[in-house]
């Protein structure tokens, strides 16, 4: 099945508008994807101390925070980094990915600094295409419309 890439950077300075719209609505929402690959990277290895968290989410997001809540149904994807600076810099990366879900809309990526001074962090991210049938397309069209229902509410 193809395989489709993004990739882009996030700056947490910019707090609630610390997010990235990935595009992949379709007229009909008869392609569908799931994620199959995640990887963050910081803007400046090595060099800063650092802790985050980057997610990845099926709708709209409007406040930008560290939490992460694998009960969430609208939560597609998440990772956390920490890095210490100095001469025995370490580095951990912990990447969690939901890959039974199934989406036909635009996909949200957010960043925050929970410490240090690593303000920009990079993401990859691959998405397998598919071809949904009506029903699937259905549904998860309808799943979408009442996760932005119910996050409104």
């Amino acid at each position: 099945m193809p395989i489709r890439s993004f990739r882009g950077m996030i700056d947490s300075s910019l707090g609630n508008d610390a997010i990235d719209t990935i595009s992949l609505h379709t007229n009909d929402g008869s392609t569908g994807y799931r994620i199959v690959k995640m990887q963050i990277f910081p803007n400046q290895p090595g060099a800063i101390d650092t802790e985050g968290t980057v997610k990845v989410y099926k709708i709209p997001q409007t406040t930008v925070d560290a939490l992460v809540d694998f009960e969430d149904n609208t939560l597609l994807a998440a990772a956390y980094y920490t890095q210490n600076d100095g001469p025995n810099t370490t580095a951990n990366t912990i990447i969690s990915i939901f890959d039974n879900e199934v989406f036909n809309q635009d996909i949200f990526v957010t960043y925050d600094e929970i410490g240090g001074t690593q303000q920009k962090m990079n993401y990859y991210i691959e998405l397998e295409l598919m071809k949904l049938p009506l029903d699937q397309n259905t549904v998860a069209t309808l799943k979408d419309i009442r996760n932005i229902e119910q996050s409104s509410q």
